[in-house]
């Protein structure tokens, strides 16, 4: 099978970079053969610094250094290409960003955070459904080398606790969505959904999260704005707990996370069921709810 051409939608992230270069440069030391990128829809939102301050930068890069060809809009896009990159750093205009795109029934990687509200999520599956659009979201976390061959160890009985941590850099139009979805990815990916009620514990310098799930479980996400910004996590197990060091990760998680990506595009099924996606968003909708309230929100 040949080379999956590849258009991307938003260049407002330096998800765009690090990915064309993974995907284009077959001399890359950790290149994901299998797909190209090939176009490119600039976007960008005027109202998030994150978003127009990069657009501009990221977009002259995709052009003049790796040949991409830019155009006007996201159709176009879906009109060359065999599936779909969306790349835009504002989760807030992913839906109407996949509501142009999802007619063309390609294969689209939605990248994190899916959407910054449940009502959002739930259309952009209700459209993928009514075209039959394969869609597949998450956090490079999720794929982690390091957590990876910790969840497939076996000898040390079934998982009853996960403790994760990383880095939280607020944003003021996502919360909790901006960066504690990398956190929330890697417990999903250790307990799958089933998430009965979330309660957020802040301040100035930390936040942690504490999700009960309804056979008992527990999970917790300390996030973290000053000290080290480093990512890992504690899983609990009935012989023993493991020590999970994200960062010692010999392969990078863009990596990691693309060879998932092109299996997508080559299968059209997603490794995530739609209902953990689903979950996941509405965990941080409910703990952004807590953030604010100080009180226990039930999912």
């Amino acid at each position: 099978m040949g080379n999956i051409k590849i258009g991307m939608i938003g260049l407002d992230t330096s998800h765009v970079i690090a990915f064309t270069k993974l995907l284009n440069d077959s001399k890359h030391d950790h290149h994901v053969p299998g797909g190209e990128v090939v176009v490119a829809f600039p976007g960008g939102s005027d109202d998030m610094e994150f978003s127009h301050t990069r657009v501009e930068g990221f977009t002259a890069e995709m052009r003049d250094n790796f040949g991409i060809k830019i155009v006007q809009t996201p159709e176009e896009v879906a009109n060359e290409c065999d599936a779909i990159l969306l790349e835009s750093v504002d989760g807030r205009v992913h839906l109407e960003q996949f509501r142009k795109i999802a007619p063309f029934g390609k294969p689209t990687f939605i990248d994190k955070p899916f959407a910054t509200s449940s009502r959002d999520a739930k259309e952009i599956f209700q459209l993928a459904e009514q075209f039959g659009t394969p869609v597949m979201s998450c956090s490079s976390l999720r794929y982690s080398e390091g957590l990876t061959a910790a969840l497939e160890e076996d000898e040390g009985g079934n998982i009853y606790g996960v403790d994760c941590y990383g880095p939280l850099a607020m944003e003021a139009t996502h919360g909790l969505f901006w960066y504690g979805i990398h956190t929330v990815e890697m417990l999903y990916r250790a307990f799958g959904p089933g998430c009965e009620k979330v309660t957020v514990t802040k301040n100035d310098d930390h936040d942690l999260i504490v999700g009960e799930w309804k056979d008992g479980r527990i999970g917790s996400i300390r996030g973290n704005r000053i000290g080290n910004s480093s990512f890992g996590a504690l899983i609990h197990r009935q012989k023993g707990t493991q020590f999970v060091d994200v960062d010692a990760d010999k392969k990078p998680f863009y990596a990691s996370l693309l060879e998932e990506i092109i299996q997508f595009f080559r299968t059209g099924k997603s490794p995530i069921n739609y209902i953990e996606t689903l979950e996941i968003t509405r965990f941080i909708e409910a703990a952004n709810e807590s953030r604010e309230t100080g009180k226990t929100v039930k999912l």
